[in-house]
């Protein structure tokens, strides 16, 4: 069995969840800020591909970021970048598909903080950043925890983004869901299912180290 659809997933995954730790937080605190319309609206965009069918936000992606049509167009000839059927353009499917599952439950837990925490520190001096990073975030760290393992687990199984964008090209866009759509259609369900076992159980694993993770959290004292 061929492991470098396997060794592509996760690196593609691992990809993904940093860039989007890096994205995520600071546009979560942004949206967990006030109700204004605009707000809403963007909210809105960054939760859209959790009902949107894959497909159609791969196809979408497909057409923008084709070398024939415009904004394609111009990335290739101005920068020399193509996203279509190559590595960064998984990278940029999966980060706009999986942003939700990284910026909803770090938004939703700074909701909840109460507004004394950063009121305290703002009295102290401290500037709105490091209020976030010194203040907020170490009472966050079960959710913020949870959003990188959903994200990184979300990205594992992703199939109908990757498959527009990226095709299926051994070595570079092949990833592990689309290796097994390979097995079955050849009618090789012992390859696909050696794929399937070995996605299973790193799934399996990163999901118990998220309760193991909240267990050991509900039992330490608030930062």
């Amino acid at each position: 069995m061929d492991l470098n659809p396997i060794w592509l997933t996760l690196k593609l995954a691992l990809i993904t969840t940093i860039l989007l730790l890096i994205i995520g937080l600071p546009l979560a605190w942004w949206l967990s800020k006030g109700r204004a319309f605009y707000k809403i609206f963007l909210e809105a965009i960054v939760t859209i591909p959790l009902v949107l069918p894959p497909s159609v936000l791969g196809f979408y992606l497909l057409i923008a970021f084709s070398p024939r049509n415009g904004l394609g167009k111009w990335l290739l000839q101005n920068f020399n970048l193509q996203f279509v059927f190559s590595f960064k353009g998984l990278v940029l499917a999966s980060i706009i598909y999986s942003l939700p599952f990284m910026v909803g439950p770090i938004k939703s837990a700074l909701q909840q903080l109460p507004k004394s925490l950063s009121e305290a520190s703002y009295s102290l001096g401290k500037s709105k950043w490091q209020t976030f990073i010194n203040v907020l975030l170490p009472n966050i760290k079960a959710p913020l925890f949870t959003a990188l393992v959903l994200t990184f687990a979300h990205t594992l199984g992703e199939f109908g983004v990757v498959l527009m964008i990226g095709g299926n090209i051994p070595g570079v866009t092949r990833v592990a869901s689309i290796a097994i759509y390979d097995s079955v259609e050849q009618m090789d369900y012992a390859t696909a299912n050696n794929y399937s076992l070995i996605l299973f159980a790193i799934t399996f694993l990163v999901v118990v180290a998220v309760f193991i993770f909240n267990k050991y959290q509900l039992k330490s004292p608030i930062a």
